[in-house]
């Protein structure tokens, strides 16, 4: 796999200081990697922010950049950190830490996708795993670091909105629980990598849209929120998860009737949450 190692859109001028981030919704699969792996395309898909970067494109109208990763997140996460390395799949690598990621096989190079199901009959080499890393995950954080350092510089803060998309089962536990099933969630690590203003404001803006919202269950945000996520230091962070059953058909990885119309509420969101990072003087004062 040699595509480019990410997919950089920028607005002509940056009038906020919102980055939007897609990190799962790669699908460059290499060759090589289809014909090594146990299982067929739509089931290495299961893992993946299907069109989350398609709903996301007309951020660059609001003054904001958005970045995409174009590697899939079964042969790379770009939302772990890149020594979350697993033993039971990588040769050479040993046994340290007990880190629940990666005993689950949801590494920086995972080892299965959704009902975990494996990837591999067997183990890849350590230089495979690296040279994944040094491709793919080191050039997109190098960009995203550098994105956040920009908005801080030029608005007084940097505020990182990471999009995923999550199975509409994943809200089962929830729903059970007779509270309403939620349809976004939004994560800040409970309170610890976003002002909670900042919190707030996003979460207002997906209930004037319509949208049911709940914060940091069962999605509290890893590593990308926590790396990027440092209030004091003018550096804020979310994670926002968004029920696939909204937009798509989660069982033949393809959008739905209501595509278009969900991707119109969720630009008037975007709209909202661009606005947050418009007013240099109360970000800089946080």
């Amino acid at each position: 796999m040699r595509s480019a190692p990410y997919l950089l859109t920028m607005p002509e001028r940056r009038l906020t200081g919102v980055v939007f981030a897609s990190p799962h919704s790669g699908r460059d699969y290499p060759a090589a990697f289809l014909r090594a792996s146990l299982l067929d395309a739509r089931a290495l898909r299961s893992s993946e922010d299907a069109f989350v970067d398609t709903l996301l494109d007309g951020v660059t109208s609001l003054g904001a950049p958005l970045l995409a990763a174009s590697a899939p997140r079964a042969w790379l996460d770009l939302n772990r950190a890149a020594d979350e390395l697993d033993p039971a799949l990588i040769e050479g690598v040993r046994l340290s830490a007990y880190n629940p990621r990666v005993a689950s096989g949801l590494g920086v190079i995972p080892r299965v996708v959704s009902a975990g199901r494996a990837i591999y009959s067997g183990k890849i080499t350590r230089a495979e795993a690296e040279a994944r890393i040094d491709s793919h995950w080191r050039p997109y954080h190098e960009c995203l670091r550098g994105l956040m350092d920009g908005a801080r510089r030029q608005f007084g803060a940097g505020i990182l909105v990471d999009v995923h998309s999550m199975p509409h089962e994943a809200m089962d536990a929830v729903a059970s629980a007779r509270i309403r099933r939620p349809e976004v969630v939004i994560g800040d690590r409970f309170g610890t990598s976003a002002a909670p203003w900042i919190t707030a404001r996003v979460e207002e803006a997906f209930e004037r849209a319509g949208l049911r919202t709940l914060r940091n269950t069962p999605f509290a945000g890893a590593y990308i929120a926590q790396t990027y996520g440092h209030p004091s230091r003018g550096f804020h962070a979310l994670q926002i998860e968004i029920d696939r059953s909204l937009y798509m058909n989660e069982r033949d990885v393809r959008p739905n009737g209501n595509f278009m119309g969900f991707r119109r509420t969720l630009q008037t969101v975007l709209s909202e949450i661009a606005g947050i990072g418009r007013d240099e003087l109360p970000l800089a004062a946080e």
